[in-house]
């Protein structure tokens, strides 16, 4: 499985930051055909400044997917953090349209994008929800599911150890990603 990716948005007045402890990326892996599981990541971080660049970084060592092992596997085999720690996206996001929300109110906004991950690049495009928490606080939620393709950053041979590994006679690469986070005005 593999996951990453995506944040959202912000007024063209400030930057913002990620808090990461108020923030979630997760992802499903689905092996055997139809036996899914929700795995996250850990460490998050993020920031869109003042001109509506996005910068979003998943550590990839803080895989949890509640095993252990299955942690050490992912990391070593699929995600090879040694080589690769991290997975980025970068975009650009319209920042005067954030700005125009006052507290209470959201939007359905649109996030296009580079996600690199594994030595790879590959544009995506995510439906976003953005809601205007308080004055300094946004929340920035995936409206469905974001499909990663593991062709798309070399990951098929890693997905292959860890079926063998595992003893599985499959585990899919397409995996349905989505996020909740949250920015705070600097």
């Amino acid at each position: 499985a593999l996951a990453l990716l995506f944040l959202g948005t912000a007024p063209a007045s400030a930057d913002w930051k990620l808090e990461n402890e108020q923030s979630q990326l997760s992802f499903i892996s689905i092996k055997k055909g139809d036996i899914a599981e929700v795995h996250h990541f850990n460490q998050l971080e993020g920031t869109v400044d003042d001109k509506g660049n996005v910068q979003l970084t998943i550590q990839l060592a803080s895989v949890a997917t509640a095993i252990p092992i299955r942690d050490q596997r992912m990391q070593e085999m699929l995600f090879n953090t040694n080589l690769f720690p991290t997975a980025g996206l970068t975009a650009t996001i319209d920042a005067d349209q954030i700005s125009m929300l006052k507290a209470g109110q959201m939007m359905v906004s649109a996030l296009e994008g580079e996600l690199s991950l594994h030595g790879q690049s590959s544009p995506v495009t995510a439906e976003l929800i953005v809601a205007r928490l308080t004055d300094d606080t946004l929340l920035v939620t995936s409206q469905k599911p974001l499909v990663v393709q593991a062709g798309d950053f070399d990951l098929v041979e890693g997905v292959e150890k860890l079926r063998e590994i595992a003893g599985l006679p499959s585990i899919s690469r397409a995996v349905p990603v989505s996020f909740v986070l949250t920015f705070k005005k600097n």
